[in-house]
Protein backbone atom coordinates (compact mmCIF):
# COMPACT_ATOMS: atom_id res chain seq x y z
CA UNK A 1 0.00 0.00 0.00
CA UNK A 2 1.20 3.48 -0.89
CA UNK A 3 1.04 5.32 2.44
CA UNK A 4 -0.03 8.66 0.99
CA UNK A 5 -3.10 7.12 -0.68
CA UNK A 6 -4.27 5.18 2.37
CA UNK A 7 -7.37 6.29 4.25
CA UNK A 8 -7.12 7.96 7.63
CA UNK A 9 -8.77 4.93 9.24
CA UNK A 10 -6.21 2.58 7.68
CA UNK A 11 -3.32 4.77 8.82
CA UNK A 12 -4.69 5.00 12.35
CA UNK A 13 -4.97 1.21 12.59
CA UNK A 14 -1.49 0.59 11.21
CA UNK A 15 0.05 3.14 13.59
CA UNK A 16 -1.87 1.66 16.51
CA UNK A 17 -0.70 -1.86 15.65
CA UNK A 18 2.86 -0.60 15.02
CA UNK A 19 2.87 -1.83 11.43
CA UNK A 20 4.06 1.64 10.52
CA UNK A 21 5.21 4.62 12.54
CA UNK A 22 3.67 8.06 12.67
CA UNK A 23 7.08 9.46 11.77
CA UNK A 24 7.11 7.40 8.56
CA UNK A 25 3.66 8.66 7.63
CA UNK A 26 4.48 12.31 8.30
CA UNK A 27 7.69 11.99 6.29
CA UNK A 28 5.85 10.32 3.39
CA UNK A 29 3.35 13.18 3.20
CA UNK A 30 6.08 15.79 3.37
CA UNK A 31 7.92 14.05 0.51
CA UNK A 32 4.73 13.92 -1.58
CA UNK A 33 4.03 17.59 -0.91
CA UNK A 34 7.60 18.59 -1.73
CA UNK A 35 7.46 16.60 -4.98
CA UNK A 36 4.10 17.74 -6.36
CA UNK A 37 2.73 20.74 -4.49
CA UNK A 38 4.61 23.19 -6.70
CA UNK A 39 2.33 22.09 -9.57
CA UNK A 40 -0.92 21.86 -7.61
CA UNK A 41 -0.48 24.53 -4.90
CA UNK A 42 -2.95 22.92 -2.48
CA UNK A 43 -0.90 23.23 0.73
CA UNK A 44 0.09 26.84 1.45
CA UNK A 45 1.46 26.60 5.02
CA UNK A 46 3.47 23.70 6.45
CA UNK A 47 4.16 23.10 10.14
CA UNK A 48 7.02 20.71 9.45
CA UNK A 49 9.09 20.82 12.63
CA UNK A 50 6.15 20.63 15.03
CA UNK A 51 4.50 17.86 13.00
CA UNK A 52 7.65 15.73 13.04
CA UNK A 53 8.13 16.29 16.77
CA UNK A 54 4.52 15.37 17.44
CA UNK A 55 4.95 12.20 15.36
CA UNK A 56 7.95 11.20 17.47
CA UNK A 57 5.85 11.71 20.60
CA UNK A 58 2.97 9.72 19.09
CA UNK A 59 5.22 6.75 18.37
CA UNK A 60 6.72 6.89 21.86
CA UNK A 61 3.22 6.93 23.35
CA UNK A 62 2.22 3.83 21.36
CA UNK A 63 5.36 2.06 22.56
CA UNK A 64 4.26 2.80 26.16
CA UNK A 65 0.81 1.38 25.48
CA UNK A 66 -0.91 4.80 25.34
CA UNK A 67 -3.61 5.72 22.84
CA UNK A 68 -4.41 9.39 22.25
CA UNK A 69 -7.59 8.66 20.31
CA UNK A 70 -9.07 7.51 17.02
CA UNK A 71 -6.57 9.50 14.92
CA UNK A 72 -3.47 8.82 17.03
CA UNK A 73 -0.46 9.95 14.99
CA UNK A 74 -2.40 10.50 11.74
CA UNK A 75 -1.40 13.64 9.77
CA UNK A 76 -4.25 15.88 8.59
CA UNK A 77 -4.58 19.23 6.85
CA UNK A 78 -6.92 22.10 7.68
CA UNK A 79 -8.60 24.61 5.36
CA UNK A 80 -7.08 28.03 5.93
CA UNK A 81 -10.41 29.47 7.11
CA UNK A 82 -10.19 27.54 10.40
CA UNK A 83 -8.07 28.89 13.24
CA UNK A 84 -5.04 26.78 14.18
CA UNK A 85 -3.17 27.67 17.35
CA UNK A 86 0.44 28.51 16.54
CA UNK A 87 -0.05 28.06 12.77
CA UNK A 88 -0.65 30.93 10.37
CA UNK A 89 -4.33 31.32 9.42
CA UNK A 90 -5.03 33.82 6.63
CA UNK A 91 -8.28 32.91 4.83
CA UNK A 92 -6.38 34.12 1.75
CA UNK A 93 -6.97 37.71 2.92
CA UNK A 94 -3.95 40.07 2.75
CA UNK A 95 -4.64 41.88 6.07
CA UNK A 96 -4.34 38.44 7.78
CA UNK A 97 -1.11 37.39 6.06
CA UNK A 98 0.77 37.21 9.40
CA UNK A 99 -2.15 36.24 11.65
CA UNK A 100 -1.31 33.38 14.04
CA UNK A 101 -4.26 32.43 16.27
CA UNK A 102 -3.83 31.86 19.99
CA UNK A 103 -6.63 29.27 20.04
CA UNK A 104 -7.81 26.49 17.75
CA UNK A 105 -11.20 26.47 16.10
CA UNK A 106 -13.41 24.08 18.06
CA UNK A 107 -13.32 21.41 15.36
CA UNK A 108 -9.54 21.66 15.01
CA UNK A 109 -9.13 21.27 18.77
CA UNK A 110 -11.29 18.15 18.69
CA UNK A 111 -9.18 16.56 15.96
CA UNK A 112 -6.02 17.31 17.94
CA UNK A 113 -7.64 15.81 21.04
CA UNK A 114 -8.24 12.62 19.03
CA UNK A 115 -4.52 12.38 18.29
CA UNK A 116 -4.40 13.97 14.83
CA UNK A 117 -1.23 15.80 13.76
CA UNK A 118 -1.75 18.98 11.75
CA UNK A 119 0.86 19.11 9.02
CA UNK A 120 -0.41 22.17 7.16
CA UNK A 121 -3.12 24.49 5.88
CA UNK A 122 -4.83 24.29 2.50
CA UNK A 123 -5.63 26.97 -0.05
CA UNK A 124 -8.92 28.73 -0.82
CA UNK A 125 -10.33 31.89 -2.44
CA UNK A 126 -10.09 35.16 -0.52
CA UNK A 127 -12.36 34.92 2.53
CA UNK A 128 -13.78 31.70 1.04
CA UNK A 129 -16.03 33.58 -1.39
CA UNK A 130 -15.70 31.87 -4.77
CA UNK A 131 -16.19 28.51 -6.47
CA UNK A 132 -12.52 28.47 -7.48
CA UNK A 133 -9.47 28.65 -5.22
CA UNK A 134 -7.30 31.66 -5.96
CA UNK A 135 -6.25 34.51 -3.66
CA UNK A 136 -3.77 37.41 -3.58
CA UNK A 137 -1.51 35.76 -0.98
CA UNK A 138 -0.90 32.29 -2.39
CA UNK A 139 -2.23 32.25 -5.92
CA UNK A 140 -4.20 29.56 -7.67
CA UNK A 141 -4.79 25.92 -6.76
CA UNK A 142 -4.99 23.44 -9.65
CA UNK A 143 -6.99 20.24 -10.00
CA UNK A 144 -4.70 17.19 -9.68
CA UNK A 145 -6.63 15.40 -12.46
CA UNK A 146 -5.92 18.24 -14.90
CA UNK A 147 -3.81 21.23 -13.94
CA UNK A 148 -5.63 23.56 -16.33
CA UNK A 149 -8.89 22.87 -14.46
CA UNK A 150 -10.23 24.28 -11.22
CA UNK A 151 -10.46 22.07 -8.12
CA UNK A 152 -13.51 24.10 -7.10
CA UNK A 153 -13.95 26.27 -4.07
CA UNK A 154 -13.92 27.35 -1.51
CA UNK A 155 -12.37 24.15 -0.09
CA UNK A 156 -10.44 23.62 -3.31
CA UNK A 157 -7.08 23.24 -1.60
CA UNK A 158 -8.65 20.71 0.75
CA UNK A 159 -9.97 18.47 -2.04
CA UNK A 160 -6.80 18.81 -4.11
CA UNK A 161 -4.65 17.87 -1.12
CA UNK A 162 -6.63 14.70 -0.45
CA UNK A 163 -6.75 13.75 -4.15
CA UNK A 164 -3.01 14.30 -4.65
CA UNK A 165 -1.92 12.32 -1.60
CA UNK A 166 -0.90 15.31 0.52
CA UNK A 167 -3.34 14.44 3.31
CA UNK A 168 -5.66 11.59 4.30
CA UNK A 169 -8.24 13.94 5.81
CA UNK A 170 -8.92 17.65 5.55
CA UNK A 171 -11.28 19.80 7.57
CA UNK A 172 -13.21 22.17 5.31
CA UNK A 173 -16.29 24.37 5.36
CA UNK A 174 -19.39 24.79 3.20
CA UNK A 175 -21.66 27.83 2.81
CA UNK A 176 -22.97 27.16 -0.70
CA UNK A 177 -21.20 24.03 -1.94
CA UNK A 178 -17.66 24.69 -0.72
CA UNK A 179 -17.04 21.10 0.41
CA UNK A 180 -19.27 19.31 -2.07
CA UNK A 181 -18.20 21.00 -5.29
CA UNK A 182 -14.44 20.43 -4.72
CA UNK A 183 -15.12 16.79 -3.72
CA UNK A 184 -17.03 16.34 -6.99
CA UNK A 185 -14.39 18.09 -9.10
CA UNK A 186 -11.44 16.24 -7.51
CA UNK A 187 -12.90 12.74 -7.10
CA UNK A 188 -12.84 12.53 -3.31
CA UNK A 189 -15.49 12.10 -0.62
CA UNK A 190 -17.05 15.08 1.14
CA UNK A 191 -19.61 15.62 3.89
CA UNK A 192 -21.68 18.63 4.90
CA UNK A 193 -23.46 17.92 8.22
CA UNK A 194 -26.88 19.12 9.30
CA UNK A 195 -26.94 22.86 9.91
CA UNK A 196 -26.22 23.31 13.64
CA UNK A 197 -24.71 19.85 14.16
CA UNK A 198 -21.06 20.96 14.20
CA UNK A 199 -19.61 24.14 15.75
CA UNK A 200 -18.22 26.75 13.40
CA UNK A 201 -16.35 28.62 16.16
CA UNK A 202 -12.98 29.82 14.91
CA UNK A 203 -14.03 30.04 11.27
CA UNK A 204 -13.13 33.06 9.12
CA UNK A 205 -15.34 34.90 8.24
CA UNK A 206 -16.10 36.60 10.52
CA UNK A 207 -12.71 38.25 10.82
CA UNK A 208 -10.80 37.75 14.08
CA UNK A 209 -12.17 40.03 16.79
CA UNK A 210 -15.44 40.71 15.00
CA UNK A 211 -18.79 39.59 16.46
CA UNK A 212 -20.18 36.37 15.04
CA UNK A 213 -22.45 37.39 12.18
CA UNK A 214 -22.63 34.26 10.01
CA UNK A 215 -25.34 32.36 11.88
CA UNK A 216 -27.04 30.22 9.25
CA UNK A 217 -26.06 27.92 6.37
CA UNK A 218 -22.31 27.68 7.19
CA UNK A 219 -21.14 24.14 8.03
CA UNK A 220 -17.79 22.60 8.93
CA UNK A 221 -17.19 19.11 7.56
CA UNK A 222 -14.57 16.79 6.11
CA UNK A 223 -13.02 15.77 2.81
CA UNK A 224 -11.48 12.32 2.79
CA UNK A 225 -10.63 9.16 0.87
CA UNK A 226 -13.60 7.12 2.09
CA UNK A 227 -17.07 7.47 3.58
CA UNK A 228 -15.78 5.65 6.67
CA UNK A 229 -13.34 8.51 7.26
CA UNK A 230 -16.15 11.07 6.93
CA UNK A 231 -18.11 9.16 9.57
CA UNK A 232 -15.06 8.96 11.85
CA UNK A 233 -14.42 12.69 11.52
CA UNK A 234 -18.05 13.57 12.28
CA UNK A 235 -18.00 11.44 15.42
CA UNK A 236 -15.00 13.46 16.62
CA UNK A 237 -16.07 17.02 15.77
CA UNK A 238 -19.85 16.99 16.38
CA UNK A 239 -21.48 18.14 19.59
CA UNK A 240 -22.24 21.10 21.82
CA UNK A 241 -19.67 23.86 22.17
CA UNK A 242 -19.49 26.27 25.10
CA UNK A 243 -18.04 28.87 22.71
CA UNK A 244 -21.12 28.58 20.47
CA UNK A 245 -24.19 28.02 22.66
CA UNK A 246 -26.65 27.62 19.77
CA UNK A 247 -25.15 24.19 18.92
CA UNK A 248 -27.60 21.79 20.60
CA UNK A 249 -26.35 18.99 22.89
CA UNK A 250 -27.96 16.37 20.64
CA UNK A 251 -26.32 12.95 20.41
CA UNK A 252 -25.52 11.57 16.97
CA UNK A 253 -28.23 9.34 15.56
CA UNK A 254 -27.96 5.56 15.43
CA UNK A 255 -28.43 4.57 11.79
CA UNK A 256 -30.90 1.83 10.91
CA UNK A 257 -29.11 -1.33 9.82
CA UNK A 258 -30.82 -1.72 6.45
CA UNK A 259 -29.72 -3.95 3.60
CA UNK A 260 -29.50 -2.46 0.12
CA UNK A 261 -32.74 -4.19 -0.88
CA UNK A 262 -34.53 -2.46 2.01
CA UNK A 263 -33.51 1.05 0.99
CA UNK A 264 -36.02 3.43 -0.62
CA UNK A 265 -34.15 6.11 -2.54
CA UNK A 266 -35.44 8.98 -4.64
CA UNK A 267 -33.24 10.37 -7.39
CA UNK A 268 -33.21 13.01 -10.11
CA UNK A 269 -31.14 14.13 -13.07
CA UNK A 270 -31.78 17.67 -11.86
CA UNK A 271 -34.08 20.64 -12.23
CA UNK A 272 -35.66 21.17 -15.64
CA UNK A 273 -34.46 24.77 -15.80
CA UNK A 274 -30.86 23.81 -14.95
CA UNK A 275 -29.76 20.87 -17.13
CA UNK A 276 -26.65 18.83 -16.41
CA UNK A 277 -23.93 17.86 -18.88
CA UNK A 278 -24.29 14.68 -20.91
CA UNK A 279 -21.30 12.99 -19.22
CA UNK A 280 -22.76 13.77 -15.79
CA UNK A 281 -26.12 12.35 -16.88
CA UNK A 282 -24.47 9.14 -18.14
CA UNK A 283 -22.62 8.66 -14.85
CA UNK A 284 -25.83 9.14 -12.84
CA UNK A 285 -27.65 6.69 -15.11
CA UNK A 286 -24.87 4.14 -14.62
CA UNK A 287 -25.17 4.58 -10.85
CA UNK A 288 -28.93 4.08 -10.97
CA UNK A 289 -28.50 0.94 -13.07
CA UNK A 290 -26.01 -0.48 -10.60
CA UNK A 291 -28.23 0.29 -7.62
CA UNK A 292 -31.21 -1.26 -9.40
CA UNK A 293 -29.18 -4.41 -10.06
CA UNK A 294 -28.26 -4.44 -6.35
CA UNK A 295 -31.96 -4.50 -5.41
CA UNK A 296 -32.41 -0.91 -4.24
CA UNK A 297 -35.96 0.48 -4.48
CA UNK A 298 -35.49 3.59 -6.63
CA UNK A 299 -37.97 6.26 -7.73
CA UNK A 300 -37.19 9.21 -9.98
CA UNK A 301 -38.56 12.16 -8.01
CA UNK A 302 -37.92 15.62 -6.61
CA UNK A 303 -39.88 17.94 -4.31
CA UNK A 304 -43.04 19.19 -6.03
CA UNK A 305 -43.77 21.87 -3.42
CA UNK A 306 -40.37 23.52 -3.81
CA UNK A 307 -39.72 26.03 -6.57
CA UNK A 308 -35.96 25.65 -7.00
CA UNK A 309 -35.46 28.95 -8.76
CA UNK A 310 -37.17 30.69 -5.82
CA UNK A 311 -34.98 28.77 -3.36
CA UNK A 312 -31.93 30.03 -5.24
CA UNK A 313 -33.24 33.58 -5.11
CA UNK A 314 -33.83 33.27 -1.38
CA UNK A 315 -30.41 31.71 -0.84
CA UNK A 316 -28.81 34.69 -2.57
CA UNK A 317 -30.71 37.15 -0.37
CA UNK A 318 -29.90 35.31 2.87
CA UNK A 319 -26.24 34.88 1.97
CA UNK A 320 -25.99 38.63 1.34
CA UNK A 321 -27.37 39.32 4.82
CA UNK A 322 -25.16 36.71 6.51
CA UNK A 323 -21.89 37.54 4.77
CA UNK A 324 -22.14 41.27 4.13
CA UNK A 325 -25.09 43.23 5.52
CA UNK A 326 -24.99 41.74 9.02
CA UNK A 327 -21.70 43.48 9.78
CA UNK A 328 -23.41 46.88 9.48
CA UNK A 329 -20.26 47.99 7.64
CA UNK A 330 -20.72 50.22 4.61
CA UNK A 331 -17.56 48.70 3.16
CA UNK A 332 -18.89 45.15 3.49
CA UNK A 333 -22.30 46.07 2.09
CA UNK A 334 -20.51 47.65 -0.89
CA UNK A 335 -18.44 44.47 -1.33
CA UNK A 336 -21.63 42.42 -1.39
CA UNK A 337 -23.23 44.71 -3.95
CA UNK A 338 -20.08 44.67 -6.07
CA UNK A 339 -19.98 40.84 -6.00
CA UNK A 340 -23.65 40.61 -7.00
CA UNK A 341 -23.45 43.25 -9.72
CA UNK A 342 -20.32 41.72 -11.27
CA UNK A 343 -22.02 38.34 -11.59
CA UNK A 344 -25.30 39.79 -12.82
CA UNK A 345 -23.64 42.06 -15.39
CA UNK A 346 -21.83 39.08 -16.90
CA UNK A 347 -25.02 37.01 -16.76
CA UNK A 348 -26.99 39.63 -18.67
CA UNK A 349 -24.33 40.46 -21.26
CA UNK A 350 -22.69 37.07 -21.95
CA UNK A 351 -25.51 34.51 -21.60
CA UNK A 352 -29.11 34.26 -22.71
CA UNK A 353 -30.02 32.73 -19.38
CA UNK A 354 -32.35 34.41 -16.91
CA UNK A 355 -30.66 34.09 -13.52
CA UNK A 356 -32.84 33.64 -10.41
CA UNK A 357 -30.52 36.04 -8.58
CA UNK A 358 -31.91 38.92 -10.66
CA UNK A 359 -35.38 38.55 -9.16
CA UNK A 360 -36.82 40.73 -6.43
CA UNK A 361 -33.52 42.35 -5.44
CA UNK A 362 -35.59 44.92 -3.53
CA UNK A 363 -36.01 42.19 -0.90
CA UNK A 364 -32.34 42.66 -0.03
CA UNK A 365 -31.48 46.26 -0.97
CA UNK A 366 -31.37 48.42 1.00
CA UNK A 367 -30.79 45.94 3.85
CA UNK A 368 -32.99 46.09 6.94
CA UNK A 369 -33.82 43.95 9.96
CA UNK A 370 -37.35 43.44 8.64
CA UNK A 371 -36.02 42.06 5.36
CA UNK A 372 -33.64 39.75 7.22
CA UNK A 373 -36.49 38.38 9.34
CA UNK A 374 -38.65 37.92 6.24
CA UNK A 375 -36.02 35.81 4.47
CA UNK A 376 -35.56 33.69 7.61
CA UNK A 377 -39.31 33.01 7.53
CA UNK A 378 -38.97 31.92 3.91
CA UNK A 379 -36.18 29.61 4.95
CA UNK A 380 -38.37 28.02 7.64
CA UNK A 381 -40.99 27.22 5.01
CA UNK A 382 -38.40 25.71 2.68
CA UNK A 383 -37.06 23.50 5.47
CA UNK A 384 -40.55 22.16 6.19
CA UNK A 385 -41.17 21.52 2.48
CA UNK A 386 -37.91 19.59 2.14
CA UNK A 387 -38.61 17.64 5.35
CA UNK A 388 -42.01 16.61 3.96
CA UNK A 389 -40.52 15.53 0.63
CA UNK A 390 -37.70 13.43 2.02
CA UNK A 391 -39.66 11.84 4.87
CA UNK A 392 -40.78 8.72 2.91
CA UNK A 393 -37.29 8.11 1.55
CA UNK A 394 -34.03 6.94 3.06
CA UNK A 395 -32.06 9.31 0.81
CA UNK A 396 -32.29 11.52 -2.24
CA UNK A 397 -29.64 11.41 -4.99
CA UNK A 398 -29.09 14.50 -7.15
CA UNK A 399 -26.26 16.16 -9.15
CA UNK A 400 -23.53 18.21 -7.50
CA UNK A 401 -23.27 20.74 -10.32
CA UNK A 402 -24.05 21.16 -13.99
CA UNK A 403 -20.75 19.66 -15.12
CA UNK A 404 -17.37 18.24 -14.10
CA UNK A 405 -14.51 20.65 -13.36
CA UNK A 406 -14.14 23.52 -15.84
CA UNK A 407 -10.95 25.29 -16.97
CA UNK A 408 -9.69 28.12 -14.75
CA UNK A 409 -11.49 31.37 -15.46
CA UNK A 410 -12.30 34.73 -13.91
CA UNK A 411 -14.86 35.03 -11.14
CA UNK A 412 -18.31 35.52 -12.67
CA UNK A 413 -17.36 34.41 -16.18
CA UNK A 414 -20.12 32.28 -17.74
CA UNK A 415 -19.43 28.53 -17.74
CA UNK A 416 -19.97 26.57 -20.93
CA UNK A 417 -21.78 23.25 -20.50
CA UNK A 418 -22.25 21.15 -23.67
CA UNK A 419 -22.02 24.28 -25.82
CA UNK A 420 -24.42 26.41 -23.76
CA UNK A 421 -23.22 29.25 -21.52
CA UNK A 422 -24.65 29.39 -18.00
CA UNK A 423 -24.23 32.04 -15.30
CA UNK A 424 -21.17 31.35 -13.14
CA UNK A 425 -22.96 31.04 -9.80
CA UNK A 426 -25.63 28.71 -11.16
CA UNK A 427 -23.23 26.50 -13.12
CA UNK A 428 -21.19 25.99 -9.95
CA UNK A 429 -23.68 26.18 -7.09
CA UNK A 430 -27.12 25.71 -8.58
CA UNK A 431 -27.45 22.24 -7.06
CA UNK A 432 -25.59 22.90 -3.81
CA UNK A 433 -26.85 26.27 -2.57
CA UNK A 434 -30.46 25.09 -2.02
CA UNK A 435 -29.29 22.41 0.42
CA UNK A 436 -27.46 24.98 2.53
CA UNK A 437 -30.75 26.86 2.62
CA UNK A 438 -32.76 23.79 3.75
CA UNK A 439 -30.19 22.59 6.29
CA UNK A 440 -29.90 18.95 5.16
CA UNK A 441 -26.82 16.75 5.62
CA UNK A 442 -25.22 15.78 2.30
CA UNK A 443 -22.54 13.27 1.30
CA UNK A 444 -20.69 13.51 -2.02
CA UNK A 445 -19.17 10.35 -3.44
CA UNK A 446 -17.29 9.89 -6.75
CA UNK A 447 -19.20 7.74 -9.26
CA UNK A 448 -17.20 7.98 -12.47
CA UNK A 449 -15.06 10.04 -14.83
CA UNK A 450 -15.33 11.82 -18.14
CA UNK A 451 -13.54 10.51 -21.22
CA UNK A 452 -10.79 13.02 -20.37
CA UNK A 453 -10.37 11.62 -16.86
CA UNK A 454 -12.13 14.35 -14.87
CA UNK A 455 -14.07 13.01 -11.86
CA UNK A 456 -17.86 13.14 -11.47
CA UNK A 457 -19.73 12.75 -8.18
CA UNK A 458 -23.28 12.89 -6.82
CA UNK A 459 -24.94 14.38 -3.77
CA UNK A 460 -26.63 11.92 -1.42
CA UNK A 461 -29.05 14.00 0.64
CA UNK A 462 -30.34 12.89 4.05
CA UNK A 463 -32.94 13.93 6.58
CA UNK A 464 -31.94 16.67 9.00
CA UNK A 465 -30.22 15.36 12.16
CA UNK A 466 -29.80 11.89 10.66
CA UNK A 467 -26.16 12.43 9.74
CA UNK A 468 -24.82 9.00 10.59
CA UNK A 469 -27.79 7.48 8.81
CA UNK A 470 -27.03 9.19 5.51
CA UNK A 471 -23.32 8.39 5.87
CA UNK A 472 -24.18 4.70 6.35
CA UNK A 473 -26.33 4.76 3.20
CA UNK A 474 -23.62 6.60 1.26
CA UNK A 475 -21.13 3.95 2.34
CA UNK A 476 -23.39 1.20 0.98
CA UNK A 477 -23.88 3.07 -2.28
CA UNK A 478 -20.14 3.65 -2.64
CA UNK A 479 -19.57 -0.12 -2.44
CA UNK A 480 -21.86 -0.61 -5.44
CA UNK A 481 -20.03 1.94 -7.58
CA UNK A 482 -17.16 0.58 -9.63
CA UNK A 483 -13.82 0.72 -7.85
CA UNK A 484 -12.73 4.33 -8.01
CA UNK A 485 -9.41 4.60 -9.79
CA UNK A 486 -7.19 6.58 -7.42
CA UNK A 487 -4.00 6.73 -9.39
CA UNK A 488 -0.72 7.96 -8.00
CA UNK A 489 0.60 11.19 -9.38
CA UNK A 490 4.01 9.74 -10.17
CA UNK A 491 2.28 8.43 -13.31
CA UNK A 492 -0.31 11.21 -13.63
CA UNK A 493 2.11 14.13 -13.54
Amino acid sequence: MNIVFATASQLAQMIREQEISSVEVVNAYHEQIEKYNNKINAVITLDTDKAKQKAIEADAAIARGENWGALHGVPVTIKDTLATEGIRTTAGYPPLKDYVPLQDATTVARLRAAGAIIIGKTNLPKLAIDYQSNNPLFGRTNNPWGLDYTPGGSSGGSASAVAAGFSALDLGSDFGGSIRLPAHYCGVYGFMPTDGRVATTGHIPPLPGQPKYVRTMLRVGALARSVADLELCLSLIAGADNRQPEIPPVALDKPANKQLSELRIAWTYGYDFLPISQDTRLCIQDLINRLTDAGVNLTQSQPIDITWSQILTNYGILSFFELFASTLSIKDIFRGLQFALTNEFLTQTQTNYSSPFRRKTSRAFPPSLAKYKAILNDRDRAIVEMDCFIDPWDAWICPVSLSPAFPHCNLGQPIEVDGVKFPYLLACGGYTMPLNFTGNPVVVIPIGKTEFGLPIGVQIVGKRWQDLGILAIANQISQVVRTWDIQTYESKL
